[in-house]
């Protein structure tokens, strides 16, 4: 009998173990799909600040786990303002220099990195590592301002939105710039796939929502009318979530990937005007 209940508890030892380990391997497999549908890595880079005749540093640098990532730092002739630039889930730093360009021709500093797995950053991107990314590419950004006696302000376009609200929310920065950045991927999951239960399980991942009620700095947000990808009604729905003081301008006529595009003079004088506020 004593012999027998070694063997049982054994077994109820071993199914515990086992159901443990099924446990995990079925959530890196959820974590895997789900981060699959989100990030969409490009490691080629395509032109180099230098193909548009601006100055630029490239900078590495290194994130709280030890991986190694890269930017550009493109300095203005007078350092009064960094913009440290999140980009969003597809493409890489050099899609973004034509952008990039058009912000430093009106005498704004800009710092744009890859996170992990994107252009010439190493590792492999999931989400706890895009936060540590933004992280350290604050660090790059900090103290560069802090040297040059600049402001700084943080701008997110699209799922780069939710790693500048974070940032918002834990780092010191001067102000917060959100374009075309939802509330949280349960609600893009509600909104692209609707499917049961898939909000409730996604409403935690990636979530600015429930972030953005700490950033207390001033802020400016952007959305086109036209945006097929995050619906305009997910950028008015971070936007009241957030403390004053705030803004919100539509686009009208801008889709998802070309606001600043339509939005022209107009969109690049009211950063100005932001900038010039802070």
């Amino acid at each position: 009998m004593a012999i027998k209940k070694v063997i049982l508890r054994v077994l109820r030892i071993g199914a515990l173990l086992l159901g443990v380990l099924l446990l995990g391997f079925l959530s890196g497999c959820w974590n895997w799909f789900v981060e699959s549908q989100v990030f969409f890595t490009d490691t080629a880079i395509e032109q180099t600040p230098l193909d548009l005749n601006l100055p630029f540093e490239d900078i590495w640098f290194t994130s709280s786990d030890a991986v190694r990532l890269h930017g550009w730092l493109i300095p203005a002739s007078s350092p009064d303002y960094l913009l440290l630039f999140c980009h969003g889930n597809a493409g890489n730093i050099s899609h973004r220099l034509d952008n990039v360009r058009l912000l430093h021709n009106r005498g704004i500093s800009v710092f744009i990195f890859d996170y992990r797995g994107y252009g010439r950053s190493q590792g492999r991107i999931n989400e706890k590592g895009f936060y540590l990314d933004s992280e350290a590419a604050y660090e790059v950004a900090r103290k560069w301002a802090e040297q040059n006696g600049a402001k700084l302000v943080v701008f997110g376009r699209s799922l780069g939105g939710i790693a500048a609200t974070h940032l918002g929310a834990t780092k010191h920065c001067d102000g917060l710039i959100l374009e075309s950045t939802f509330t949280n991927m349960g609600a893009m999951a509600r909104a692209h796939y609707p499917l049961p239960f898939a909000e409730s399980l996604l409403k935690h991942r990636l979530n600015a929502v429930d972030q953005i009620i700490e950033v207390r700095i001033p802020k400016l947000f952007f959305h086109g009318d036209k945006d097929r990808i995050v619906p305009i009604e997910l950028g008015r729905k971070l936007f009241e979530a957030a403390p004053n003081p705030k803004e919100f301008v539509v686009l009208p006529g801008a889709g998802h990937n070309d606001t600043y595009f339509v939005g022209g003079k107009d969109y690049f004088k009211k950063i100005e005007r932001f900038f010039s506020s802070l």
